[in-house]
């Protein structure tokens, strides 16, 4: 049987679809999408035929700075080890600053010599790798220690736009966003330097966050403290369109937003930054020495610093080489080179000597802290310090080993690295040892992660892989 359509109908129709087409045409459009983003030159791809896109997250996914937003780096259901063994390690093109990522079958691997990396998380082998330009000599900078500088912020994946976001210093020097799919390809690229930001004396240490449609990038110094620089936040979104959000610390100069796991998100999607040492040593409070509260789109709501902070600053003991930690009952806990503990009421951060509690539980704090309920694990100089936080935010100190490095927790095991390159396995609730591997030579803020059975830690050659034995 043949169908026909009448003329009568065929009228119809294209009235129809006239008006859908005018409706959409005459739709307002969204705002801030009217601004076009900076792209720069493809990167080149190593293998003709990439791996399949993983299009689902899975349970053993790490795709984060410490696992999550609250950078707990927690997972409850890993067993504790008897023996910790190496599986493989692989040599890459350049030191790996950055925590690890595990996304679906790809670890994510990203080095200094501004290349990210998909490995075969069981076998190590390379399924495919991206380079984003060429890392900048430390020769050409004032002053820093990193040689070269490429990619040294951990990357952030998005499971929502199934994007990898990346920060890069390339030669000029000059700092890009570059967004990936998980089978290497670029789908953008836009500037970090905002309008009136000199791109020579800033870093992008911290880890990046994808949280609100938004992808934050925080910049602090080199090492050194030289030239003009001041923290900074630059927030663009995931889909790489539309305007750039920005926050600027108030500073005359510095006040770094630097530490590695960069900034803590609570579940209203505020941002809580620690910020680092300014040059103003008194009158009034420059929001230096400090930890902020942001909006989503980087409005600055609240913030904490100590009554020290001028003292802080002139001594360089300030609060912003340890990430803010979230704990329960809305308290917010934050450490720093001085060493002293302080908690403060994250929905009211109270200013200046606006503190809960305060407790001195160190010889200085670096890094990101692990947390586990009311428990926080701080890296310390001299050691990890445990400590507790009741309800009412007074702090009680703990267990304390000489394992300095950032941890992350497993189980009841707590995995930290030593200056050394040493893996400890340390029990939870007393810090005794349980095992211990050497993976090779470290930077000083390499965190491991952890999927299943497996602990990935970058190296300054690459990246080892540790077997974990119940």
């Amino acid at each position: 049987m043949t169908s026909s359509i009448s003329s009568r109908n065929l009228t119809g129709l294209a009235g129809y679809l006239l008006l859908a087409l005018l409706l959409v045409a005459c739709s307002p459009a969204d705002p801030a999408s009217s601004s076009t983003p900076t792209t720069g030159p493809s990167p080149t791809t190593a293998n003709a035929s990439p791996t399949s896109t993983t299009t689902t997250q899975h349970n053993g996914d790490w795709p984060t700075y410490h696992l999550n937003n609250t950078r707990t780096g927690y997972i409850p259901s890993t067993p504790d080890p008897q023996n910790l063994s190496k599986a493989w390690d692989v040599d890459l093109d350049g030191a790996v600053y950055a925590e690890p990522l595990v996304i679906g079958n790809h670890l994510i691997v990203a080095t200094e010599g501004d290349t990210v990396y998909s490995l075969d998380p069981a076998t190590g082998q390379e399924q495919w790798h991206t380079n984003l330009g060429q890392p900048v000599p430390r020769s050409t900078l004032p002053c820093g220690n990193i040689d070269p500088l490429g990619i040294t912020g951990t990357p952030a994946y998005d499971p929502a736009s199934q994007l990898l976001f990346v920060a890069a210093e390339v030669t000029g020097p000059s700092h890009i966003l570059v967004a990936l799919d998980l089978n290497g390809q670029k789908k953008f690229q836009r500037s970090l330097d905002i309008p009136g930001m000199e791109p020579t004396p800033h870093q992008e240490r911290a880890a990046l966050t994808v949280a609100n449609g938004m992808v934050y990038v925080p910049f602090g110094g080199l090492a050194g403290d030289c030239g003009n620089y001041k923290g900074r936040i630059v927030a663009t979104r995931t889909d790489g369109q539309g305007q750039q959000f920005s926050f600027t610390v108030p500073v005359t100069r510095e006040g770094g937003i630097w530490t590695p796991p960069g900034l803590t998100v609570d579940s209203a999607g505020k941002l809580y930054a620690s910020v680092g040492n300014g040059e103003s040593f008194g009158g009034t409070w420059d929001h230096s020495d400090s930890v902020l509260r942001l909006s989503a789109n980087l409005h600055l709501e609240d913030g904490f610093a100590p009554q020290s902070w001028p003292q802080d600053n002139a001594g360089d003991v300030d609060l912003g080489s340890l990430g803010p930690v979230l704990l329960p009952n809305n308290i917010i806990l934050i450490a720093g080179k001085g060493g002293i503990a302080y908690t403060a009421h994250a929905n009211r951060l109270g200013g200046v000597g606006g503190q809960v509690d305060s407790l001195n539980i160190c010889a200085g704090a670096y890094g990101g802290a692990a947390s586990v309920g009311s428990r926080a694990f701080i890296p310390c100089v001299d050691g990890l310090r445990q400590v507790s936080v009741d309800a009412n935010g007074q702090i009680t100190s703990g267990w304390k080993t000489d394992v300095p490095g950032s941890p992350i927790i497993g189980g009841h095991t707590v995995y930290s690295l030593g200056s050394d390159g040493t893996l400890a396995a340390l029990n939870i609730d007393n810090g005794s040892q349980r095992a211990s591997f050497n993976v090779g030579n470290v930077s000083r803020f390499a965190t491991p992660t952890l999927s299943g059975t497996t602990l990935y830690v970058g190296t300054l050659t690459g990246i080892t892989a540790v077997t974990i034995t119940p």
